[in-house]
């Protein structure tokens, strides 16, 4: 089991389960929402986040398509993702994970996108210009990563 918080550590969450898969995000939306010119997720195990403290806190915003992104209001940090429509969480930000989540990042997507500022490495990861080739809400253990870079 993984634990995670945020920042100030008003939210603390608990993941039941394997993360499943992790890739770096070089999409304009990340890097305006972290300042950053990426930013790495994992794609949780369907109902595997479980909340311990600060859902009262977590705030989320929606750009009307992709996932709501939720966030600490208290201290502004970024923890998950979840389908706007069940808020189910699919995915969590690898920066927020307490110790060593178990998984890499196995890609970098968006890179259509990355910004002008910072080159991305030379690291053999696979780039995609686009996204994944199904939403992260539907990925699933064992599956494959060349499907999921397709």
């Amino acid at each position: 089991m993984l634990t995670g918080q945020c920042n100030c550590g008003a939210v603390r969450f608990e993941i039941t389960e394997p993360l499943v898969a992790a890739a770096y995000c070089h999409c304009t939306r990340c890097q305006r929402r972290t300042g950053t010119a990426t930013q790495a997720s994992a794609v949780l195990a369907p109902g595997s986040l479980k909340l311990l403290q600060g859902e009262d806190v977590l705030r989320g915003w929606w750009a009307g398509d992709g996932g709501e992104k939720v966030f600490c209001s208290v201290c502004g940090s970024h923890v998950f993702a979840r389908n706007h429509d069940t808020q189910e969480p699919y995915a969590v930000r690898l920066g927020v994970i307490d110790g060593d989540p178990g998984v890499r990042p196995q890609g970098r997507v968006h890179v259509s996108s990355a910004a002008m500022w910072e080159p991305i490495p030379d690291d053999g990861l696979p780039r995609l210009e686009g996204g994944l080739g199904r939403p992260a809400d539907q990925i699933r253990a064992g599956d494959e990563l060349d499907d999921l870079m397709a």
